[in-house]
């Protein structure tokens, strides 16, 4: 029987484990596919606190998680398949094990919904990338290229032109997604230039050079062009990771985990769910932490209670 059972290891996640480690809970984390999350994608992180010179993202999710097993998280290689939360105790199984805990703590994150080509896994933290508040500052100077057609390719690509020289929208259909002001703010702004029925098929670089180009295709007429910009960034929406918990925890219309206001407690008693697994607004390490560190108090109470 575990006091707390923390599934994900992302920032929120790990930041969890490290108080809970810290109030002498013994957490366990099942760490998920991706151990470190999204952060282990990215390649400098300069806008988490505490870094003046900015820190490589898998070398700071490495130092949490050291920091979470000294004060005596146990961490497992795991991949979590399914819970059982209708009755206390919880049980979560990964594996072929399964685990009774008092408390559960989600943060299985979000994955941000990719193209598909081979070439941006490969290029991915070398000039492609999927959050403009992350990397955004690195392209300052420079052409670079958004796709997607919803509101947050017409927020991200307004927020890129602070950057970049010019900004190239790319989106496949011949009408945008977004609300009529998001892409007024966009069609008005003189740094984008709008590309429509365009698709990527490739993204031409390597890890060496980076991002040097595109291979776009008109899908009317499948006519192929070739754009040179320095950096791609893929604005076509997030999935939040809850699958598993789908009938047995309230989520929105979008599949996110709805938590009370102020809080992260969800509609279970003694389960809490923090980072992006329910933050669709911000999705930025530093409020994932903190939601980290609220999940982890929040269940030191529940436990005491």
């Amino acid at each position: 029987m575990r006091n707390v059972v923390i599934i994900g290891s992302g920032p929120a996640g790990l930041t969890a484990a490290v108080y809970s480690a810290r109030a002498n809970l013994s957490p366990l984390m099942i760490e998920g596919r991706e151990p470190g999350g999204q952060l282990t994608l990215t390649t400098l992180v300069e806008n988490y606190p505490g870094f003046a010179d900015g820190i490589m993202g898998p070398q700071l999710m490495e130092d949490m998680r050291k920091q979470a097993q000294r004060f005596g998280t146990e961490i497992i290689h795991g991949f979590v398949h399914k819970v059982d939360l209708k009755q206390s105790p919880f049980k979560v199984y990964y594996g072929d094990h399964v685990v009774e805990t008092k408390t559960v703590i989600i943060s299985t994150g979000s994955s941000a919904k990719l193209i598909g080509i081979e070439s941006e896994l490969r290029l991915m933290g070398h000039g492609v990338s999927t959050c403009a508040t992350c990397d955004g500052f690195f392209f300052r100077g420079k052409k670079i290229a958004v796709v997607g057609g919803g509101d947050s390719a017409m927020e991200e690509a307004t927020f890129l032109t602070k950057f970049a020289t010019e900004v190239n929208l790319l989106h496949r259909s011949e009408a945008f997604r977004a609300s009529k002001i998001m892409f007024d703010r966009a069609k008005s702004n003189p740094k984008i230039k709008m590309h429509m029925n365009t698709v990527v098929d490739e993204v031409v670089g390597s890890p060496a050079t980076g991002v040097t180009g595109l291979k776009l295709r008109d899908v009317k007429n499948n006519n192929v062009s070739v754009l040179g910009v320095d950096g791609i960034f893929i604005a076509i929406g997030h999935n939040p990771n809850t699958e598993i918990f789908k009938g047995q925890i309230d989520l929105d219309e979008r599949g996110y985990i709805k938590t009370q206001a102020n809080s992260t407690r969800t509609n279970i008693p003694g389960v809490f769910a923090c980072g992006d697994v329910q933050d669709p607004v911000f999705r930025q390490a530093v409020t994932a932490a903190g939601t980290g560190c609220m999940s982890a108090l929040e269940a030191e109470r529940w436990l005491e209670h």
